[in-house]
């Protein structure tokens, strides 16, 4: 083998590779030009079908034709023969056995073209099933890629992220709200010790204060009177 031989050995190597490669990443474009040319010899293959099919219909009417003419001459021939035409009984006998043997043989060419027409529809049905067959096959496959494209992305997404990414997260995260926690601690015990709450504070216990020195006052005076009523019913005891 020569060197440039082995040159287009290796180029024609190359050219399969980046075919092979740009038909992986279109899969869609592969099917559609695969049911495209289906389509296409479909077309061819219904064209020469309809070749068959007119031929057999042809061969029909020529047949249908030619016993139709026989029967005509079959009762002719009888009237000729009667009538004493022997020049015109011998040209309908001849007439008729020509028809007969051309009748006999359009019988076999109708027969023979008739089973032809019929395996061509049959073949032309099956073509036709085998399209739409790769038309489901290509959604078919073309939703599993997707699907499969789908599960490494999710997977290689996960496998990108780090356990000990994810702990770091979750740990500050739970530091933020920690944080969160002590702030709202801290306003409570700033504003116990605030000079508002020890106002407040204040201003209760004088409340208080007053209150009980009201009580007591009153108290006193209750006593007093309470006092006074006895020593008065005790100067009329005297008096009387």
């Amino acid at each position: 083998m020569g060197i440039f031989d082995r040159l287009a050995n290796v180029w024609k190597g190359f050219l399969s590779l980046w075919i092979s490669d740009i038909e992986n990443k279109n899969p869609e474009a592969v099917y559609e030009a695969a049911i495209e040319e289906r389509i296409k010899k479909h077309r061819e293959l219904k064209k020469a079908v309809s070749g068959i099919v007119y031929l057999r219909n042809k061969t029909q009417t020529e047949l249908e034709a030619k016993e139709k003419e026989l029967a005509e001459i079959n009762v002719q021939i009888p009237v000729a023969v009667e009538e004493g035409e022997d020049e015109a009984a011998l040209v309908l006998i001849e007439r008729r056995d020509s028809l007969t043997s051309s009748i006999a043989g359009l019988r076999m060419e109708l027969e023979k073209v008739s089973a032809q027409a019929e395996d061509a529809k049959e073949g032309l049905i099956t073509f036709q099933a085998e399209i739409e067959k790769l038309k489901r096959e290509k959604e078919e496959m073309l939703a599993k890629r997707a699907n499969a494209e789908a599960r490494i992305q999710i997977r290689e997404t996960l496998d990108g992220l780090s356990t000990d990414a994810d702990i770091k997260a979750l740990d500050n995260v739970r530091e933020s709200i920690h944080k969160i926690q002590a702030e709202a601690d801290v306003s409570t015990e700033i504003g116990a010790e605030s000079l508002d709450a020890k106002l407040k504070k204040i201003k209760g216990k004088a409340a208080t204060a007053s209150a009980r020195n009201e009580l007591d006052e009153m108290k006193k005076q209750m006593a007093a009177r309470k006092s006074g009523a006895a020593e008065a019913a005790a100067g009329v005891k005297k008096t009387m």
